[in-house]
């Protein structure tokens, strides 16, 4: 006997789903004010016309406000793609819909996209059709499970190194050492993981995966076309299909070299932009229940800046958003993600700012699944700025915008900065209290000095000011407030030695502080300068070689990290931790540019450090306050040639005194004795 759902569809799941054993597809679309909805077929053959064209009739195909079909496996014959028309209202001056039957829309919980030979993103701006040259979903089929193997993920607490880094600009270049056919894709990454072994990196934070618009210009990724599908510009092999095999087996390689992948996913906005932008998917399918509109209802408000914002306080755009969340931890083995612009979830229909209990905040924190998945938040937009306050809760982590402030500040020696780097170093009280109401850990605070938006690494000490004139965006792009100091030359053109050594001795500083900080320390890949897909951003790896002392130097400062569990502990260091000055107590006085710190390892089981930084453009004789000079040995010295800036576990140098010259904008780190 036929059931309803055999011949009707059903409403659940949502997207396209195939039952292999009955030989049959059900199709499932969201939309509230359409009037008609017609699904289409396409094959390889004819990507213009509809082979197939499937009117939904609302006394049969619909249930609530869910469009829904069930077709079997002959009456798809030899269509491999599909997608929708949908008719209603085009009313942009009253509830800004935009329903336009002409338009060939993609399913938004489609999981493979294809981009037909004449793929154009302006054939989608504006009313009329855009067939043949609009994105379309890749039919599901029945495909052998992906063999993960028997290995466990890994899973890191004290050693933890997350690198941020952009899948394609990774390898793209000719000189990665990556076969020409693999460079830029998951593919070149599984190729290079011997270096993020050697360098000790144990979580690779990877920019943006999710099909993109190719035309829409944004290399990095963060104009996200579709949650369910790995771009497909990431992939070797032409078949779409194949682009989820590569990210697993990318995935699985990293598992079984001990490396995290996390995932920066956004969730805020898409490619579809503004109302001059194109229309794709959701805007045609359901403008007014996909986007956040004004209280006119007229317009988009653009709380994200790239012209429209998601409202994730909509049942429709949550289920949207937590099925994509599932597939990427169940299907695709994610171990977190790092969520651009976060505080956007705390919106309400309205646009008006809820904090106290975010409907998809709440709903991703309370979902078993995420349990042992990391949540790491980018806690501000540029509306408003949430960063430790109680969104998105007590089970996420933050990047923490004010540790990347408060360090460049430090280092480039503006005034009145020692205490707010104790707190920066000792983990972020501040904005992560343990008291009884909240309950944090500094492990929550995911420290950083840079990653792929504002300055670089280098810009840091190579400019006062940016110069980001090359982009064509006539330098109105990012902060101005960069916190960056030159070292007395500014640019990257011919620049004296005793500059260069400077700047080189001002990275060693920022890594430092970095790697002895309580929290979670994050760097990026390359420190790239600009969203540009070209040798402007790709990672040179001739600077590999050029730069082999601070390769060095970085690769002994994360390995001494994870020697010593102490420096990143579930809790605040408290009692364990004493601050001292140049020759006693700390001064923490306006023009006071040095800070010491002794950090006692015994509750860790671990060794004693001894951290004393200058960022004084004097030399400073410092007085070390704990122990006598038997007592101590120097791991590293900042304003030391290589390799004697840092020196190998078992390597280290006895002192002579314990009265240590620590030299203008430098840092050094003592360890204890056995």
């Amino acid at each position: 006997m036929t059931t309803w759902s055999e011949a009707e569809g059903s409403p659940q799941p949502p997207g396209a789903i195939c039952f292999e054993k009955e030989k049959s597809y059900n199709f499932s679309l969201y939309s509230r004010h359409a009037t008609g909805v017609t699904l289409l077929l396409y094959t390889a053959r004819d990507l213009v016309n509809p082979a197939l064209r499937v009117p939904l009739n609302h006394l049969i195909h619909k249930s609530g406000k869910i469009w829904h079909c069930r077709l079997t496996a002959d009456k798809v014959a030899n269509a491999c793609y599909y997608a929708y028309s949908v008719e209603g209202p085009n009313n942009p001056s009253g509830d800004r819909n935009f329903f336009d039957p002409d338009k060939v829309l993609l399913d938004p919980h489609c999981r493979l996209i294809f981009f037909p030979p004449n793929f154009q993103r302006n054939a989608s701006v504006g009313r009329g059709s855009n067939a043949g040259r609009a994105p379309i979903g890749v039919l599901p089929s029945s495909t052998l499970p992906f063999d993960w193997g028997v290995g466990s993920r890994p899973r890191h607490t004290s050693d933890t190194i997350i690198y941020e880094m952009h899948v394609k600009g990774f390898t793209k270049r000719s000189n990665s050492g990556v076969p020409t056919d693999k460079r830029g894709t998951f593919a070149g990454v599984v190729e290079k993981i011997s270096y993020l072994k050697d360098l000790g990196i144990t979580a690779v934070e990877l920019m943006p995966v999710f099909q993109y618009d190719p035309d829409e210009g944004n290399y990095w990724g963060y104009m996200p076309l579709n949650f369910f599908s790995p771009h497909h510009g990431y992939a070797v092999a032409s078949d779409t299909r194949d682009s989820t095999i590569e990210f697993k087996t990318m995935v699985k390689a990293l598992h079984q070299a001990g490396v995290e992948v996390i995932l920066d996913v956004v969730y805020n906005h898409t490619t579809e932009a503004g109302a001059d932008g194109p229309t794709y998917s959701y805007r045609g399918i359901c403008n007014s229940s996909y986007y956040l509109l004004d209280q006119s209802m007229t317009h988009y408000r653009n709380d994200t800046g790239t012209g429209n914002v998601l409202r994730s306080a909509h049942p429709v755009v949550r289920k949207l958003i937590i099925d994509s969340l599932r597939l990427w931890v169940r299907e695709m083995h994610a171990d977190g993600f790092r969520f651009d612009l976060a505080s956007i979830f705390s919106r309400n229909s309205d646009g008006s700012i809820n904090l106290d209990d975010p409907p998809l905040i709440t709903e991703i924190t309370g979902g078993a699944e995420y349990g042992d998945v990391r949540l790491i938040a980018e806690a501000w937009d540029p509306v408003s700025y949430e960063l430790g306050r109680s969104f998105p809760g007590q089970s996420w982590s933050q990047w923490n915008g004010k540790y990347r402030d408060d360090v460049r500040a430090f280092v480039k020696s503006d005034p009145g900065k020692i205490g707010d780097l104790m707190t920066r170093i000792y983990g972020s009280s501040d904005l992560f209290p343990d008291d009884l109401d909240n309950a944090y850990h500094p492990a929550q605070s995911i420290n950083y000095i840079t990653s792929h938006d504002g300055f670089c690494l280098y810009d840091l000490v190579a400019y006062n000011d940016k110069h980001n004139l090359a982009n064509g965006q006539n330098n109105t792009d990012g902060t101005d407030n960069n916190f960056s100091w030159n070292c007395g030359w500014e640019g990257a053109r011919d620049v004296p030695a005793e500059v260069m050594q400077l700047r080189k001795q001002q990275i060693k500083n920022f890594f430092t502080i970095l790697m002895v900080s309580n929290g979670t320390p994050m760097f990026c890949a390359g420190d790239d300068p600009w969203n540009q897909d070209n040798e402007t951003t790709w990672l040179d790896w001739d600077l590999l070689e050029k730069n082999r002392d601070i390769f060095r130097f970085f690769k002994g400062m994360i390995a001494f990290r994870k020697a010593h569990p102490s420096l990143a502990r579930s809790r605040f260091w408290r009692e364990e931790v004493s601050w001292y000055g140049v020759d006693g107590q700390v001064d923490l006085g306006y023009s006071s540019h040095s800070l010491a710190f002794c950090l006692h390892g015994g509750s860790q089981e671990d060794r004693d450090i001894y951290v004393m930084i200058n960022a004084y453009w004097e030399n400073l004789s410092f007085q070390i306050q704990e122990g006598g000079v038997k007592d101590w040995m120097r791991v590293a010295d900042t304003s030391m040639p290589s390799p004697f800036d840092l020196l190998e576990i078992g390597k280290e140098k006895p002192l002579r005194s314990l009265n240590y010259g620590v030299k203008a904008r430098s840092i050094v780190v003592l360890l204890k004795g056995n």
